[in-house]
């Protein structure tokens, strides 16, 4: 399968090395704003550089993986449905969820191949937890516990163009509550300020903030992220129910423990998303070509983008109006 990669930013070359690594599948054509990033990724997987039109025009180029910036998303799907590729997107599908329905109806309309890159369904951990979950392992699912924290905040230039928290980096533990829960959520209650940088709260958005969905049949998802976290990339997750708990804890740089007369210390969390999910992007990305190869649907779909979507705008709006929203 040939790939036509657009963006060759941190995301973009994990993705391209991930297509070239594998024996099935190859990066023909790199598109990118920076046309040295875009050469420099081209040398390293054997692809040629072109502009975004010459990758949906080719005939080469049967699957496209988006990893431009947020805001480009939705046109670009758009773009490669009509064009009959088939469609890996970085998450989120849009900024905004009444734009992502329409964009997932052009995808319908089309009878194109689209999957929202959700890594963290793929992470070993996560998705070992989700399966004993779902198997029963702990019962009757009650309650969901999300920590997700950086260890430190984006420059503001990004924060700028990222549509926020609740849509830019808790749109992951979205998509996760819904994965973990196996029901949809009903109602959003939002929390946050800016604790962290007060450049954040001057731009609109908060760096620290909790989450708590419901859904119908009264499970609880709980969600808190933070900008920061000085002893690394704080990525847990928890289910409890009638027979238990299950918990996923974090990636540390090394497994030794030292003991001594004062307690027992480890290293430290890994220290960035790159490193702590790298076995989740390659992972992912498996997923997206069996499935394209074997002629399946692959999951998580627009669909799944788009209901992390609407749970990030109701979180957003939970958070402004001081409510609860409910969902229609």
């Amino acid at each position: 399968m040939k790939f036509g990669v657009i963006g060759a930013g941190r995301i973009g070359k994990i993705h391209a090395a991930n297509i070239a690594s594998r024996a099935d599948s190859s990066v023909a054509l790199i598109a990118d704003a920076d046309a040295s990033a875009a050469q420099a990724l081209a040398a390293a997987t054997g692809a040629k550089v072109a502009d975004i039109a010459a990758i949906m025009s080719s005939k080469e180029v049967e699957a496209v993986a988006i990893c431009a910036p947020t805001d480009m998303h939705v046109e670009l799907i758009e773009e490669a449905a009509k064009a009959k590729k088939a469609i890996f997107c970085e998450k989120p599908i849009d900024l905004d969820a009444a734009r992502a329905r329409k964009c997932v109806d052009v995808v319908k309309a089309n009878g194109a191949t689209l999957m929202l890159g959700f890594n963290r369904r793929f992470d070993p951990n996560f998705a070992s937890l989700q399966a004993r979950a779902a198997a029963g392992a702990v019962g009757n699912v009650e309650l969901v516990s999300i920590a997700s924290r950086d260890p430190s905040p984006p420059p503001i230039s990004y924060i700028a163009r990222s549509g926020g928290l609740f849509r830019d980096m808790m749109i992951h533990d979205f998509d996760m509550a819904r994965f973990l829960l196996g029901e949809e959520p009903v109602s959003v209650s939002a929390m946050g300020a800016a604790l962290v940088d007060e450049a954040i709260g001057e731009a609109g958005d908060v760096d620290t903030a909790v989450v708590i969905l419901q859904t119908k049949s009264g499970k609880v998802a709980q969600i808190s992220n933070s900008r920061r976290a000085a002893y690394g990339y704080d990525q847990r997750v928890e289910v409890h129910g009638s027979k238990g708990m299950i918990r996923a804890d974090n990636l540390y740089e090394t497994t030794v423990e030292f003991a001594g007369a004062h307690g027992y210390t480890r290293d430290k969390a890994l220290n960035f998303f790159l490193e702590r999910y790298a076995s989740a992007y390659r992972i992912e990305l498996d997923a997206f070509v069996n499935a394209v190869k074997a002629g399946r649907a692959p999951k998580p779909d627009g669909e799944d983008g788009l209901r992390a979507n609407i749970l990030a705008d109701a979180a957003n709006l939970s958070w402004r109006e001081k409510r609860r929203v409910d969902l229609a």
